[in-house]
């Protein structure tokens, strides 16, 4: 498994330990535990993974316009300068793909299918902060231990035009997302999502199962962005 990434000499910041062995980032986080905790109580070995990439369960990426055309990807570390990419370290594989997918769907110029002869696809823009005009702001993954994935698109305003094109396309595209929502997020602030959400396609959420219970996850859910540490973690408790 390739274990470099193309942004992390543009200071994605998304993983500043990617350069060192994982055993030696387990050794500085036990180094770490022990000098806040050695003091008080005995400091148990700290459980590392056994594969410690493409994990995470939730991926969050911006659109701009670069170049006259839609990018979308991670802010650089303390800025809100897109860096393009679909192929993170961290994100589950499932979720790159989508993202891909995502991005292909939001800005495809050709047909989308027969049933859709005369329509054209979406072709949005990306939201500029700074003049508030432009259409998507963010896009919201979930996944699914069966790889199966919620898509959220973040907008400036409750108009989305061209919505069912975009659903079509991306359901052609990437058959494992099991829910489309659009998230509306007014406000001119760093946060992501808003208080307002509207499925555009499928119930409006992902099913997941941990520990053996099922759970319907949406954009705003708060849920473990770690499946296989958090069933340790929560094993570990209950013992």
């Amino acid at each position: 498994m390739p274990t470099t990434c193309l942004n992390y000499d543009k200071k994605c910041g998304g993983c500043p330990l990617l350069a060192l062995p994982y055993r030696e980032q387990l050794n500085q986080k036990q180094a770490r535990l022990q000098g806040l905790l050695g003091g008080f109580a005995p400091v148990r070995a700290v459980q590392g993974m056994a594969e410690p990439y493409h994990y995470r369960n939730k991926a969050i990426a911006s659109f701009a316009m670069q170049h006259g055309r839609l990018v979308c990807g991670l802010y650089a570390e303390g800025t809100h300068r897109v860096l393009p990419s679909a192929d993170c370290l961290l994100q589950e594989e499932i979720l790159n793909k989508t993202l891909a997918a995502v991005l292909e769907a939001a800005r495809a110029e050709k047909k989308i299918s027969k049933a859709l002869e005369a329509a054209r696809a979406c072709r949005w823009t990306a939201y500029d902060e700074d003049r508030g005009t432009g259409l998507l702001r963010h896009t919201v993954l979930r996944s699914s231990g069966d790889g199966k994935v919620l898509v959220t698109l973040v907008t400036p305003g409750a108009d989305l035009p061209g919505s069912k094109n975009f659903c079509a396309a991306l359901r052609k595209k990437a058959p494992w997302v099991v829910s489309i929502v659009q998230n509306i997020n007014p406000t001119r602030s760093s946060a992501v999502l808003g208080n307002r959400e509207k499925p555009l396609w499928g119930p409006g959420f992902v099913l997941d199962t941990l520990c053996g219970l099922q759970f319907a996850i949406s954009s705003r859910s708060f849920y473990q962005v770690n499946p296989r540490q958090t069933e340790v973690l929560y094993r570990a408790a209950l013992d």
